[in-house]
């Protein structure tokens, strides 16, 4: 099939009639109940009621594009411009380079089904004494961002519809994606990295040569968006952090497996395609990270223990904290990950707290973080946690960035959620409550 029809898409015929035999609903949301209790969670916890419909929704929302064709997108978005000539087409004057800068997009991994960030740059050379609607650019790109991708078969899918379906004297394609590192629930906040970034390219026509000096040109009205000389067009097969760092055996559970198995096909692709083939391993392996191990236990009794008060002393109306404490956690509702920083206040009792409790903290944040979350509950756990340690007086604020808020449904890119909870003096006074939130920096 070509790229314009292609859709990935099983369809059965049914007395003469194509029907879908992937892409229930259903058998999304039964695959998702079995992850849940494959977690050790109780299916019917209230806040896992609705999960299931919620990640199937998700995912359908996520992959929309098998179900799109360009053809449909296209037809009827190309308009005459008699200032071109039918058969010349430059960078520069008439018939010259015309680009769309900074699509955002979202685009489900292949590698590991979780979301990866695309900003999108299309540029085309118009040709035959016609222009595409500009808007069709972006819808174009989008449907092949909604779908199981790498970076660089999405460039090329995007640079070849296009290029098949407005006929232009040349097409290029940059992207520069973002996905999120794997972090473990023995990660090193203070050694890990948050995103691995790559930047590749596609061209057609004119621009099938890399040397071609309308690339110079296309570049360089990029480059002041900060795109440098780093976009290649090979892709490293490493360049999702699963292939190399989700490696352990907890994905050897054969029905968690076939679950994300039957959510591949679902979805309309092939799980023994040989780019999918290890994918049901490494989102398990993700996804047992944050496995519920019922283990609250661990932290009572050993947080007095481990406390340790520095010689430094402190007046006792001095407000101490710790910030920019790391943290990782997985939305309880669409089973996607979020992450960010936490902020701890606290009244000094006389002297300041230790780097022992320092580390400690992190320790409390990570062990509230590395199971299925929400962010108001995050919050306030870290909080009661944190008045065993430093006393009844204690402020936190958790700032973190969710994948559901940008890959899905009303897609707000760049958005953050702020939490707060406050005990003892800081819920009673504002004063205090003011004081802490100025010491929190802005670039956190």
């Amino acid at each position: 099939m070509g790229v314009l029809d292609e859709c990935h898409y099983h369809v059965g015929v049914e007395n003469g009639v194509s029907v879908e035999v992937g892409g229930e609903r259903g058998a999304i949301e039964d695959a998702v109940r079995v992850l849940l209790l494959g977690l050790g969670e109780d299916i019917n916890r209230e806040g896992l009621l609705k999960t299931p419909l919620r990640v199937a929704e998700a995912l359908r929302d996520g992959t929309r594009g098998y179900h799109q064709n360009v053809k449909d997108i296209v037809s009827g978005a190309l308009f005459p411009e008699s200032g071109l000539e039918s058969s010349v087409g430059s960078a520069g004057g008439a018939g010259g380079l015309v680009i769309v800068r900074d699509l955002d997009l979202f685009s489900y991994c292949e590698s590991c089904l979780l979301p990866f960030q695309v900003k999108c740059h299309v540029g085309y050379v118009p040709s035959g004494q016609r222009v595409v609607g500009l808007s069709k650019l972006s819808r174009v790109a989008e449907v092949f961002a909604k779908r199981l991708q790498d970076p660089q078969r999405l460039a090329d899918e995007i640079c070849a519809a296009l290029q098949h379906s407005i006929k232009p004297t040349g097409v290029a394609v940059v992207l520069q994606c973002s996905h999120i590192c794997f972090p473990n629930s023995q990660f090193d906040p203070n050694n890990h990295q948050g995103c691995v970034r790559l930047s590749v390219m596609s061209g057609s026509g004119a621009f099938d040569d890399e040397k071609a000096g309308i690339w110079t040109d296309f570049l360089g009205l990029l480059r002041f968006r900060g795109l440098t000389d780093d976009a290649t067009r090979s892709l490293d097969k490493s360049w999702c952090p699963s292939r190399t760092i989700c490696k352990t055996a907890a994905s050897s559970d054969p029905s968690l497996l076939a679950a994300v198995s039957s959510i591949l096909y679902a979805l309309g692709e092939d799980p023994l395609r040989e780019d999918l083939v290890e994918t049901p391993a490494r989102f398990v392996n993700w996804l047992m990270n944050f496995k519920n191990s019922n283990a609250d236990t661990k932290l009572n009794g050993f947080v007095r223990s481990s406390m340790r008060e520095s010689s430094l002393t402190m007046p006792p109306s001095h407000i101490c904290s710790e910030l920019n404490l790391p943290f990782w956690s997985q939305c309880e509702h669409h089973l996607l990950p979020f992450h960010g920083v936490v902020h701890v206040g606290y009244y000094s009792s006389g002297r300041a707290i230790s780097s022992v409790g320092k580390s400690l903290l992190q320790s409390v944040v990570q062990f509230y973080g590395f199971k299925l979350q929400v962010q108001e509950r995050l919050t306030r756990q870290v909080a009661e946690a944190a008045s065993s340690i430093l006393g009844e007086d204690v402020i936190v604020v958790v700032e973190a960035s969710h994948t559901c808020m940008i890959s899905r449904g009303i897609e707000k890119m760049g958005s953050s959620t702020a939490t707060i909870a406050v005990l003892g003096r800081f819920s009673t006074d504002p004063t205090a409550r003011a004081k802490f939130l100025q010491i929190i920096p802005s670039s956190a």
